[in-house]
C-alpha cells in the first residue's frame, strides 16, 4: 500500500530540476560562481517566492539569500531554498497514486578577492524524503586586458544518496563531477559576449527506483518491469550568449546552447529576450525560449518483450520532445535615496508559460490500442515574486 502511494515519487525529479533552473539564476551570486572578476558582489538580501503548475505537478516555496562582505577582500553568502511538491503527473497516475513531499536546500559560499582574481568556494545540501545530495564547488575568475575579458574556471563534486520510501534498506549512490570554463568578453561599448563550456560525469544509480517500463507480454497484453539504466553518463554542453545595449537604455539578448551525452541525447536551446526601461524606476522584460532534444538510445515507450536489451527506460525526459516558452516580467526600483541601513531596493514579478510536446511518449490516460495511444503534451505556468534589498 505504501508503494502504491509512493511509486513514482521521483518521477517528477527531472521536470522539477528543469523548473528549479528557472529560479536558480536569481541566486547565482550565492553559488560561488562569478560572472565577472575584480569586483566582489554587492551586499544584498534577496527573497523569492516561486510557483510551478503544469503536467499535474505543483511546486511552491520560498528562497532566501543573504550576502555580506567587508567590501575589500571577502564576501560570504547563505541561501535557503524550499519546495512543497504535490504531484499527480501522468507517471504517477499510471504507476501509483498522487503524493506530496517537502524538499529543502541550504548553501553557503565564500568569495575572496586578490587583485583582479576572485576565488570562490561553496557547499550545497539538498534534503528530501528519498533523495539526499551534497555538492561542493570551487571556481577562479580572472579579469584580463583592462577588464574587457573575464575568464572563469569552475569545478564541483557532488555525492547523492538515492533512497526508496517503501524499502527502508534501499540506498544507492551517485557521484557527480562538473567542470566548467566561461569567457565573458566586451566586444564593443554596447555589445557583450559570454561563452560557456560544461562537462558533467556521473556514476552510480542513475535511474528512478520507482519507475517501470512496459512491454508486450506475448499474449495480447502488457507487462511491466523496473527500468535499468547505464551506471555512467558523460555530457558536454557549450553555450554562447550576446547582449546588446540600445541607445535608449534598453537591451536585447540572444543565446544558443548545444548539449550532447553518451546516451545519444542531443539537445538545442534558442533564446531571445528584450528589456525596456520606462521612466526611471521601471523595467519590462519579454523573452522567448525554444528547446528540442532527441531520445536516449535505450528509451522506448513500448518494448517488444521483457528484457529486450541491456538497458531500458521509459522516462519522458529521455524521450524525443520539444518545448516553447514565453516570459513576461516587470521590476520596480525604489528607496533610491536609502532608508536606515538600506541603500536601495527592487521588486520584480516574472511569469513564464511553457508548452511541452512529446514525439514518442504516449498518454496512457487517454486509452486506445496499446502502443498507439495519443502522444502526450501539457502546458505549465511558472510565477516568480522577487524582492532585493541592498545595504
Amino acid at each position: 500500500m505504501q508503494k502504491a502511494a509512493r511509486v513514482a515519487a521521483v518521477v517528477a525529479t527531472n521536470m522539477l530540476h528543469r523548473y528549479k533552473k528557472l529560479t536558480a539564476f536569481i541566486f547565482l551570486a550565492g553559488t560561488g560562481i562569478q560572472l565577472t572578476a575584480g569586483v566582489l558582489p554587492e551586499d544584498r538580501a534577496d527573497a523569492l517566492y516561486h510557483s510551478y503548475d503544469g503536467g499535474g505537478v505543483e511546486v511552491t516555496g520560498p528562497s532566501i539569500l543573504i550576502r555580506k562582505g567587508d567590501k575589500k577582500r571577502f564576501s560570504v553568502s547563505g541561501n535557503y531554498y524550499a519546495d512543497s511538491i504535490s504531484s499527480a503527473s501522468i507517471d504517477v497516475i499510471t504507476q501509483g497514486s498522487p503524493y506530496t513531499e517537502q524538499r529543502t536546500q541550504k548553501s553557503i559560499a565564500v568569495d575572496y578577492l586578490h587583485a583582479d582574481t576572485i576565488f570562490s568556494l561553496g557547499h550545497t545540501n539538498s534534503d528530501e524524503s528519498d533523495y539526499l545530495s551534497d555538492t561542493t564547488n570551487f571556481s577562479i575568475s580572472q579579469s584580463l586586458f583592462g577588464d574587457l575579458t573575464t575568464v572563469t574556471m569552475g569545478f564541483s563534486r557532488g555525492r547523492d544518496d538515492v533512497l526508496k520510501n517503501d524499502a527502508s534498506g534501499f540506498k544507492r549512490n551517485v557521484d557527480r563531477n562538473q567542470y566548467q570554463i566561461s569567457l565573458s568578453q566586451i566586444l564593443t561599448k554596447n555589445l557583450i559576449m559570454l561563452v560557456n563550456y560544461e562537462n558533467v560525469t556521473e556514476e552510480g544509480f542513475l535511474n528512478n527506483p520507482y519507475r517501470s517500463v512496459r512491454y508486450d507480454n506475448g499474449s495480447g497484453g502488457t507487462g511491466t518491469q523496473p527500468e535499468k539504466y547505464p551506471g555512467t553518463r558523460t555530457s558536454n554542453a557549450i553555450a554562447t550568449r550576446f547582449k546588446y545595449y540600445l541607445p535608449y537604455r534598453a537591451a536585447v539578448g540572444a543565446g544558443y546552447r548545444f548539449f550532447t551525452d553518451d546516451w545519444e541525447i542531443d539537445a538545442h536551446t534558442f533564446e531571445l529576450d528584450y528589456r525596456h526601461p520606462l521612466k526611471k524606476h521601471w523595467d519590462f522584460d519579454l523573452s522567448y525560449r525554444f528547446y528540442t532534444q532527441s531520445d536516449a538510445e535505450f528509451y522506448s515507450d513500448f518494448f517488444p518483450f521483457r528484457n529486450p536489451q541491456t538497458f531500458f527506460g521509459r522516462d519522458k525526459e529521455l524521450s524525443e520532445f520539444t518545448n516553447h516558452s514565453i516570459g513576461l516580467g516587470v521590476s520596480y526600483e525604489f528607496l533610491e535615496n536609502g532608508w536606515n541601513f538600506i541603500s536601495k531596493a527592487k521588486a520584480s514579478f516574472k511569469y513564464n508559460h511553457f508548452w511541452y510536446e512529446y514525439d514518442n511518449y504516449r498518454d496512457l490516460t487517454q486509452g486506445g490500442t496499446v502502443g498507439e495511444e495519443p502522444l502526450y503534451e501539457f502546458e505549465a505556468d511558472v510565477i516568480q515574486l522577487f524582492i532585493s534589498v541592498w545595504y
